[in-house]
């Protein structure tokens, strides 16, 4: 019998695990209800009962409060809460309310009274606990009445009512079962559909990520080559480094789609805190460029058409999922039709992608951005667009779509517009943080481009740098500069004849001289997802893509400045002599996060659950930080921290890090909570793990961002370029308001010209390596100059015969090029003349 009823109970447990807690709800209404009902029912003067049962009505009362602030209860005695809220469901709904039903001998209000219990008893509990509570509490009840009454009866309207009681609670509990089963039955199909967007999600991923590692496999030697014949030329080392970056990419595209899909799911408000001022322009760019296509076929169906760039507050991965979602709709009916193409335009506060695919029908426009409700697209949830307007609103913009089916589809996002003051307000205070940060820092500008290393000094201008900024013009000149004076920073091209910057940071990190632990930031206009890697890993810090504004370049600097020295290296001695505390049940997951911890020198020790960690806290005092999986078997990684902040040990201030897969707001706020220093997301990203674990250990207890997702390159294509998108105006205004329009004129234009010139020397004898010189220099230079146009249709030329070897395939390509600049030369030229005139009026 006991078993029975403790089988019973476990179902009542159940049935409260999840959801809202109705049962704190229930506490308050009851110990109003009671107090209230109290006086409303029982008035009449003769009523001596009024008095009679205030005893066990003032002791309903307390039971339901005590049910009702269960948030203020002791963390002690919270584990026992569901078990104290059973006795009070049985005393205060079943036993009492019979009871003093019986007590007054029926009559309308003890009726009521009983059918009001009923239908709160059905709401609270599952059919079984409500039979069983109403036959336990019922008998009870009847018990007391005989024991304490001493001519009792029965009530012959109570018993009239019986059948009417049963058909409470058995309709009752019939209509909750049913509806229990939709809700089921719907939430079965929501985790399907869900589940099935994020395998379709993330097929591509991982189908690029298997594409990589093939490719590895074909570069790397045999197993049993010898040593002679294992050696690796610099072309396959090179190629090494492209399948990786890819590899990298394919694997930060995954941990985007998860983090988007549960973000939406979970409805995560975004951190408005985080804003900061970006360029619609470049994070289009952006987007298109990371975008994950499905062939080459797809890249080329896309085009970025920018006819006024404008600056908008928001947050830039956010805004990056926004345009990566409308992306992959727009692609989505690529094979039925294949004469898909898309556009994306920049202008007027207003950012579209349109695509001349099936259309969407006019009756699925009204809820298209609603949560779960899909275009019948196969494996979609619906939340891709619910997410789009959720952002959009939190920038204080917001999204719509027009469609006509059979002709187009247009999604048109609207940002709210920023007054040229807000703008040279926030300038002008980024640019006073640096200053102050960056005073008395000595900078090293390394650069083969004589105009280049002129914007750079223009830019670091209001630094007031003078005397500590110096430059050098290629990378012996640099080694030279550095063995004879101590810099703080180092701005290093990398790709410059001779020795170029890999080379250069090579030599600083390996021979002894005084800046040996020197900053210094790769400043290149390769492609960052080819060069991020290789740059970090040759010992820089950090990483510019060029063409880079003011504001970025600050940022970058400052960056760098603040961290660690070495901070986004992985080399061994980071951590040397800390002792770090590892638990996770995954032996797999214990063992990365161990590799990663013990090449940077740690000296860790492994363990696979939260008792553990207090057994070895106990028994071995001294460790620098503890590292610990969330979700383990017996005591996870929450028990685990809030038992070492409680310890009253000398320990229970070690540094504590959460290691977890779940990166919602609630897993955010119980690791807080629980007394946790930093939060870190599997996969465990190697350079943030260092980067927390020093800042902890250091004492400052703040973790980094992530770093920024690298880029994907795009194939090229010769999009028409119309008049209004040639320049980039908010770009031309920075150099007018740094006094560079002169310097634009009489130094820019002519090496651009020069450079397509020698670029079509250079393609008319197929030589690759002398025309990838002068796209690469041609990159960096229209970017500079603000030549948007030419600098995106270069890009498209360049990456591809970097990347794949791959001449362009577009016809007339060089003529299209040679047009482009013709025409970015004429619109410089006029736009430095009208600023020149305005100025001097």
């Amino acid at each position: 019998m006991i078993k029975y009823l403790a089988k019973v109970y476990r179902h009542y447990e159940d049935y409260h695990a999840y959801g809202p807690n109705r049962l704190k709800v229930m506490g308050i209404l009851g110990a109003l209800g009671y107090s209230a009902f109290h006086f409303f029912r029982y008035t009449r003067p003769h009523d001596t009962l009024l008095v009679e049962d205030v005893p066990f009505r003032l002791f309903g009362v307390a039971l339901f409060l005590l049910m009702g602030l269960r948030d203020f209860w002791p963390e002690r005695l919270k584990p026992y809460y569901i078990r104290f809220s059973y006795l009070v469901l049985l005393y205060c709904l079943p036993f009492f309310n019979v009871l003093i039903g019986l007590q007054r001998g029926g009559g309308i209000a003890s009726i009521s009274n009983t059918f009001i219990c009923l239908c709160f008893l059905v709401l609270l509990t599952d059919w079984r606990n409500t039979v069983l509570m109403v036959l336990v509490g019922t008998a009870l009840a009847s018990g007391v009445y005989v024991l304490t009454t001493t001519n009792p009866h029965i009530p012959r309207d109570l018993v009239a009512q019986l059948p009417a009681f049963a058909m409470v609670v058995i309709g009752g509990n019939m209509f909750k079962s049913s509806t229990d089963r939709i809700d089921a039955e719907r939430k079965l199909r929501a985790t399907q559909a869900l589940a099935g967007s994020i395998a379709h999600e993330m097929r591509h991923p991982l189908a690029q990520l298997k594409h990589s590692l093939e490719g590895m496999q074909e570069v790397l030697p045999a197993p049993g080559a010898s040593r002679q014949t294992a050696r690796l030329d610099p072309q396959e080392v090179q190629q090494l480094y492209r399948h990786l970056a890819r590899g990298e990419q394919a694997v930060q595209r995954g941990l985007q789609v998860i983090s988007m899909t549960l973000d939406e799911v979970s409805a995560r408000p975004l951190d408005a805190t985080t804003f900061r001022y970006l360029s619609a322009a470049e994070v289009v760019q952006q987007a298109v460029e990371e975008y994950s296509y499905d062939s080459d076929e797809a890249r080329d169906k896309v085009s970025v058409s920018v006819a006024e760039d404008f600056t908008f507050k928001g947050d830039e991965t956010a805004y990056l999922f926004v345009l990566f979602n409308l992306i992959k709709n727009a692609l989505y009916y690529l094979t039925p039709y294949p004469q898909t193409q898309v556009s994306i335009t920049v202008a007027d506060q207003q950012v579209k992608v349109r695509d001349n695919g099936p259309g969407i029908a006019p009756d699925v426009l009204k809820g298209l951005f609603e949560p779960f409700r899909s275009i019948g697209k196969s494996g979609g949830t619906g939340l891709g667009l619910a997410y789009c307007k959720r952002v959009m609103r939190a920038f204080g913009g917001d999204i719509e779509c027009r469609s006509v089916p059979g002709q187009y589809t247009e999604f048109m996002m609207r940002f709210p517009a920023i007054g040229e003051k807000e703008r040279e307000e926030h300038r002008l205070a980024a640019v006073a943080q640096a200053r102050t940060l960056l005073a008395g820092k000595r900078i090293l500008i390394v650069e083969d481009d004589p105009v280049q290393r002129m914007a750079t000094r223009q830019k670091l201008g209001p630094l007031a740098l003078t005397a500590d900024l110096d430059e050098a013009e290629d990378g012996q000149v640099a080694l030279d500069m550095l063995g004879r004076r101590t810099y703080h920073i180092v701005l290093m091209d990398l790709n410059m004849p001779g020795l170029d910057g890999y080379t250069v940071a090579d030599k600083v990190r390996n021979e002894a001289g005084p800046n040996q632990d020197v900053r210094i930031i790769a400043y290149t206009s390769e492609p960052s997802h080819l060069a991020r890697a290789k740059a970090l890993k040759g010992g820089m810090d950090g990483f510019i893509s060029k063409p880079c504004a003011q504001l970025p370049l600050l940022a970058a600097l400052q960056q760098v400045v603040q961290q660690p020295r070495g901070a986004a290296r992985t080399e061994p001695g980071r951590l040397a002599g800390r002792r770090i505390l590892l638990a996770d049940d995954s032996a797999f997951n214990r063992k990365a996060v161990a590799a990663y911890l013990r090449n940077a020198a740690a000296d860790v020790i492994e363990v696979e659950h939260g008792q553990a960690v207090l057994d070895q806290l106990q028994a071995n005092d001294g460790f620098d930080a503890v590292v610990v999986d969330l979700h383990m078997p017996g005591m996870d990684g929450l028990e685990a921290a809030h038992a070492i902040r409680h310890s009253g040990e000398p320990w229970a201030a070690v540094p504590v890090v959460a290691l977890t897969a779940h990166s919602d707001e609630e897993a955010v706020a119980a690791a807080r909570a629980a007394g946790m220093d930093a939060f870190l997301v599997k996969p465990v990203d190697s350079a943030l793990l260092y980067e927390t674990l020093v800042r902890l250990v250091a004492g400052t207890g703040k973790a980094l961002p992530p770093p920024e997702p690298p880029a994907v390159a795009a194939r090229p294509v010769v999009p028409e370029i119309p008049e209004e998108g040639l320049l980039n105006v908010q770009r031309l205004e920075s150099y007018r308001r740094l006094g560079m329009l002169e310097e634009l004129l009489t130094d820019y234009l002519p090496e651009m010209s020069r450079l397509v010139g020698a670029l079509q020397d250079a393609a008319a004898s197929q030589d690759r390596q002398r025309s990838l010189d002068a796209l690469h220099s041609l990159l960096g230079m229209s970017g500079e100059a603000g030549a948007q146009a030419l600098y995106q249709l270069v890009r498209r030329l360049y990456v591809p015969l970097l990347e794949r070897d791959e001449w362009p395939d577009a016809p007339a390509w060089l003529e299209h090029l040679q047009a482009v600049a013709v025409r970015t030369d004429a619109a410089l030229k006029a736009y430095c003349a009208t600023e020149t005139r305005s100025d001097g009026a």
